[in-house]
């Protein structure tokens, strides 16, 4: 996927996940400020996408029909979006990428059925994201910086490799309830 940096950091109870806000239409710029990030599920799930953007928030609205039928269990949901993904003839065409989560975990969504739950408690998509993957781990492991300060740093640094990637970045979190 290009024209995009979603990233996800876990750490201690916080998720943090951020985009950048570049749209872009071939080889333009169409958009600096998008939103690719959303909180699904009354702020208790944390969504993002690269790819397609109707396709993405297709995506997003079944995702969330499957939270509610699964009252929120985001392992549950994410599988049964995904073989809906994969067998629909709708929704199999659809060309996008997702992370999504909550404070006890992060899974990464495509449209070959794949559920990918990441070793470390990062992922990342999109043009961008082996930047802001290597920068997130290289934080993570040698810095005491909580999930969201790792998230915005590791963005920086990809807006500044990635043509794809731009410094507007939203970031959004959800901590886990004592």
């Amino acid at each position: 996927m290009r024209a995009t940096t979603i990233l996800a950091v876990l750490r201690d109870g916080l998720l943090a996940m951020a985009g950048d806000g570049q749209v872009t239409f071939g080889d333009s710029i169409f958009k600096h400020k998008a939103r690719k990030v959303r909180t699904l599920y009354d702020g208790k799930v944390l969504a993002g996408f690269a790819g397609a953007v109707a396709d993405a928030l297709t995506l997003f609205e079944r995702f969330e029909s499957q939270l509610q039928q699964y009252s929120g269990d985001l392992r549950r949901s994410a599988v049964e979006l995904a073989k809906q993904w994969r067998t629909d003839r709708y929704l199999r065409p659809l060309e996008a990428e997702l992370i999504v989560g909550d404070p006890g975990q992060l899974l990464l969504i495509t449209g070959q059925g794949e559920v990918i739950e990441p070793d470390e408690g990062i992922l990342a998509i999109g043009s961008g994201s082996v930047y802001a993957l290597a920068a997130a781990q290289a934080l993570l492991r040698h810095t005491n910086m909580d999930a969201e300060h790792i998230t915005l740093e590791a963005m920086k640094i990809a807006a500044e490799l990635c043509i794809y990637t731009n410094d507007n970045i939203t970031i959004e979190t959800i901590r886990a309830e004592n």
